[in-house]
């Protein structure tokens, strides 16, 4: 069965909608493991209530990004994912374990991207004057959210709306579109 490894520094909402998905039965994956930079994580806590390996890689415990990547993604590379999904992983990457992985690992990122690369999206869409704002799954490659774009969905922006309230009506179809961007990768290698 298609194998993934999750990583993700946040409170877990993308794991949580991987697993809700698994065991409703519409995902056929093995979520393997969760790995985090972050001890108290919400999305290690979903992980081990869900029986999933979960693991906190402390960056301080390095000299380097370099350093901290090479091991956290040895440990990755140790449970033998066929996809690796950053899911709110708020690390930038070294070019190096991308480039090892290159294809076989996905981002998601609350942007119509190439709108809004990095952090403050939904903020910077209401800055912009934007009447719609999004999502995005891509792949990782070593610039910062610029891969090639998998999928992407999209809401309007309506009058009052806020970061939060941007944000809070987004978060449903930013599970879906992951969960949907998962399932299609899984049955293309169940394909090959």
């Amino acid at each position: 069965m298609f194998r993934v490894v999750v990583l993700a520094s946040g409170r877990g909402s993308n794991l949580e909608a991987l697993i809700r998905a698994r065991a409703a039965g519409l995902l056929p994956i093995n979520l393997v493991a969760v790995f985090s930079d972050r001890a108290k994580a919400g999305a290690l806590e979903i992980a081990r209530a869900a029986g999933i390996t979960a693991q906190f890689v402390n960056p301080r415990d390095f000299d380097s990004r370099e350093a901290f990547d090479q091991a956290m993604f040895a440990a990755v590379d140790g449970h033998a994912p066929d996809l690796i999904v950053l899911a709110g992983f708020m690390r930038i990457l070294s070019p190096s374990v991308v480039a090892l992985r290159a294809g076989r690992m996905i981002n998601i990122h609350p942007s119509l991207l190439p709108k809004y690369p990095g952090l403050h999206t939904h903020q910077r869409a209401l800055d912009a004057g934007d009447v719609e704002h999004g999502a995005s799954v891509h792949y990782v490659i070593p610039d910062l959210d610029a891969g090639p774009i998998l999928a992407q969905t999209r809401i309007p922006i309506v009058p009052g709306d806020s970061p939060e309230s941007l944000a809070a009506r987004l978060l449903p179809k930013e599970h879906a579109l992951l969960v949907s961007v998962v399932a299609d990768l899984a049955a293309q290698a169940a394909r090959t």
